[in-house]
């Protein structure tokens, strides 16, 4: 049946997380990203997490989003349909083993627009003390399903940056292999589970080519690569990363991460560069598009 508007403002959780050491090194070793600050237990400073690290609490909510659809009558059928379209992820400060998170997600936005019903959620994350750890604005699309009610766009959703056209040819571009098994160890390592990442026959029924790779797991790549290449290999620079999804991933397979140019910015908060980026599928589709990361001092 239609997607309500009227689901607009319906909050899921509180749910809390805690968070040790041997989840925050899984998630970084699932992405081949091995430097010291997410693994040296014996620094005087500790280790931190992954930038994208925070879709792994956010995860619980966005399943428990499926009963609050089911009960406004949307189908299990016209929920599997839905597909993760665009991410803008603030990062206030990088998780550390020890933190408490509690996570809620509130139904933020809904739309008609031609693919189908397009919803937007926000995701806050906070610590112990209810400091804000991260704030996300996730959109999906319910592809085929009509919207019924009037359009109810989030008027608090962060504008996407817009710094014009992109040069003529990239400033870097890095490939990077995905394993067969990327996305079972994602799968495991994140907390993330959704059969179409892991089950061939689920995946087939769902009219993929394949097993996907996470589209997290593929920005969470090329934030890597991005932090590697242009911001001296230090996560604790990354402010807000912004994309849209695109095209599939499948494994094995090498993507490319194509970083068009780093630019100063003044109207960003503290941040005072963003890193343009794409990244590219082994078929050369935008896996990631319209990729930028915003970078701090």
């Amino acid at each position: 049946m239609p997607v309500p508007t009227d689901m607009v403002g319906e909050v899921i959780g509180p749910i809390t997380h805690d968070v040790d050491a041997r989840w925050t090194m899984a998630y970084a070793a699932s992405l081949g990203d091995t430097h010291d600050c997410y693994f040296d237990t014996l620094s005087d400073d500790g280790i931190v997490a992954h930038p994208m690290f925070a879709v792994c609490p956010e995860w619980p909510a966005i399943v428990a989003g499926r009963d609050v659809s089911a009960r406004w009558g949307i189908s299990l059928d016209e929920i599997r349909r839905s597909v993760h379209a665009t991410h803008d992820l603030t990062v206030h400060r990088l998780v550390r083993p020890g933190d408490r998170l509690t996570t809620s997600l509130t139904y933020s936005g809904m739309q008609q627009r031609k693919p189908g019903t397009f919803q937007t959620m926000r995701l806050d994350t906070v610590d112990a003390n209810g400091d804000p750890i991260a704030t996300t604005y996730q959109g999906g699309i319910y592809l085929g399903v009509e919207t019924v009610g009037p359009d109810r766009p989030d008027p608090d959703a962060p504008a996407e940056p817009d710094f014009g056209d992109l040069p003529a040819e990239p400033l870097i571009e890095l490939p990077v292999p995905v394993t067969h098994g990327a996305a079972h160890s994602y799968t495991e390592c994140a907390r993330i589970w959704n059969p179409i990442h892991t089950d061939a026959a689920v995946a087939r029924k769902a009219g993929l080519p394949g097993i996907i790779l996470h589209g997290t797991a593929t920005l969470a790549l090329g934030v890597s690569a991005v932090v590697d290449a242009v911001a001296d290999g230090d996560p604790m620079r990354v402010r807000r990363i912004v994309c849209r999804f695109r095209a599939m991933v499948l494994m094995p397979s090498t993507i490319t991460v194509r970083i068009w140019e780093v630019i100063p910015v003044d109207d960003h908060g503290d941040a005072t560069e963003a890193v343009r980026f794409d990244v590219l599928n082994a078929e050369g589709g935008p896996a990631v598009d319209r990729g930028v990361i915003l970078l701090g001092r």
